[in-house]
């Protein structure tokens, strides 16, 4: 047990489009806007380990308590990594229970997002964001299942 309080704050998430994401985190998952921020370079750059300039613009949206920070960057070309697998360490998806799993899928590519077909059934799909981060979509009858939280 740790003497210090920890809270959970948010899950950031670098975009190439900012209003692209919020445009698909927004209209098709229900996230809303909370706030934005324009963070100084000088701090940053020693936050995210990147050299200046960045001209970072940081994009806060919640759903049910969860905050999803959308970075992007003004003064940096950003790129798109090695499309993670469920194997590899670190961050493997991000995952929303959804009432109508087949309706939400069926308006992924409207948002810019893509279905992976392989991985679709009645409780569960897994999508990808505009941006190609791994999202998982669980049936909410899966939530009367699940244990009591701590």
């Amino acid at each position: 047990m740790t003497s210090h309080r920890t809270v959970f704050n948010h899950v950031g998430l670098c975009v190439a489009d900012r209003e692209r994401s919020r445009r698909f985190y927004e209209g098709l998952l229900g996230f809303q806007f909370w706030w934005e921020l324009d963070p100084p370079d000088n701090l940053t750059a020693q936050v995210v380990q990147l050299p200046e300039p960045l001209g970072v613009h940081a994009t806060y949206l919640v759903r049910d308590g969860f905050v999803l920070e959308l970075l992007d960057y003004s003064k940096r070309e950003v790129h798109a990594g090695a499309e993670r697998v469920m194997d590899e360490v670190g961050l493997t998806h991000i995952s929303f229970s959804v009432s109508d799993i087949a309706a939400v899928v069926e308006k992924v590519a409207e948002f810019g997002g893509t279905v992976v077909d392989a991985a679709v059934s009645d409780t569960m799909a897994m999508i990808r964001d505009p941006d190609g981060q791994l999202l998982e979509l669980v049936s909410d009858g899966w939530l009367a299942a699940l244990p009591a939280r701590p």
